[in-house]
């Protein structure tokens, strides 16, 4: 009698927890706005993330909305249109120097290179002397302001030594591959397809910022969002941030998931579709937040004595404020 007298005790115990647990409330969804440039590979990671559920899994509802260009990323951010958007962190550095209360949080450390032909005499940074060069994104890219300081820690004056030909990254590519220009500098996808058709490196833009001082790579580019976003939707931007080193894991482990991915690449070939999933592997950060400031600020002192105002804003010093701490990770 007293063993039926538990059993049945017990039963309506687990009757009520299961009533409670079927009332309790499911997890709330949060709705994160994401600004994408429609042929940047932060749309390649996006694929991983809705492929395999992680945003649901985290309780993240994504809502993209695709921008041609990065400069209409930087005015949604600005305009608050998205709460998200992949930039530029020497950009990210003017507007906080000019006020803009912004974060950044390190997507890539992808650099491009100087590219030459394969067979070309040209080896080394001193051999571009009297030489043509053309240079991708203007006068004020970032890449080429570091390579420019790199030189001249070499005694060596590009600007001064070259006959320079600035240029869209595409028109780039094409004055080296017609002959009009003898080496050229140009973003890392460009690289990587160059590198694919037979050209070589010649010098890296990753060389030259080990030359100023970093000791790894510097994730040049980032997610941004301000920090009056940051501070009423912490949790969220943590489990973005989080889904976004897991989508970055299954990219590192599997080539199968490629696979999948290369519809979004526009990749002519196999060479073409391998060099990019190469060096977007390469460009993954896999280091702490606070190591990275520190290359970071050493990098920006120099391009801000380079190029300038117009290049940094007011400040000739990176505000390491500017970096994001997820609140649920060690670094």
């Amino acid at each position: 009698m007293n063993g039926q007298v538990r059993t049945n005790s017990l039963f309506g115990v687990l009757v009520v927890f299961c009533l409670m647990v079927g009332m309790a409330p499911a997890q709330t969804t949060e709705t994160l706005r994401i600004g994408l440039q429609t042929t940047g590979t932060f749309a390649w990671q996006l694929d991983v993330i809705r492929r395999h559920g992680l945003a649901k899994r985290a309780g993240l509802d994504l809502k993209i909305s695709e921008f041609a260009s990065p400069d209409a990323g930087k005015l949604a951010i600005n305009g608050g249109s998205v709460d998200i958007a992949v930039v530029d962190l020497l950009w990210v550095a003017r507007a906080r120097a000019l006020g803009a209360k912004l974060l950044f949080y390190p997507y890539s450390s992808a650099v491009g290179a100087i590219m030459v032909r394969s067979d070309s005499p040209l080896r080394k940074l001193e051999d571009l002397k009297g030489r043509v060069l053309g240079v991708a994104g203007g006068p004020l890219d970032k890449s080429w302001l570091t390579i420019q300081a790199a030189a001249i820690r070499q005694g060596i004056d590009l600007k001064k030594s070259t006959t320079l030909q600035y240029g869209a990254p595409p028109l780039i590519a094409q004055k080296l591959k017609q002959g009009e220009a003898e080496a050229s500098l140009n973003f890392w996808n460009f690289c990587a397809a160059l590198e694919a058709q037979g050209y070589r490196r010649l010098f890296e833009v990753r060389d030259a910022e080990a030359i100023l001082g970093a000791k790894e790579p510097v994730a040049m580019i980032g997610y941004v969002f301000s920090e009056s976003f940051a501070a009423a939707h912490r949790s969220a931007i943590d489990r973005f941030i989080a889904i976004t080193q897991q989508a970055n894991d299954i990219m590192l482990r599997s080539d199968q998931e490629w696979d999948a991915l290369r519809p979004l690449m526009n990749a002519e070939d196999d060479k073409t579709f391998k060099a990019y999933r190469d060096r977007t592997r390469e460009g993954m950060p896999r280091r702490p937040v606070t190591a990275e400031a520190v290359d970071a600020s050493a990098l920006f002192h120099t391009l801000a004595t380079i190029g300038g105002p117009d290049l940094v804003g007011p400040s000739h010093e990176l505000d390491q404020s500017l970096y994001y701490q997820p609140a649920q990770r060690g670094d």
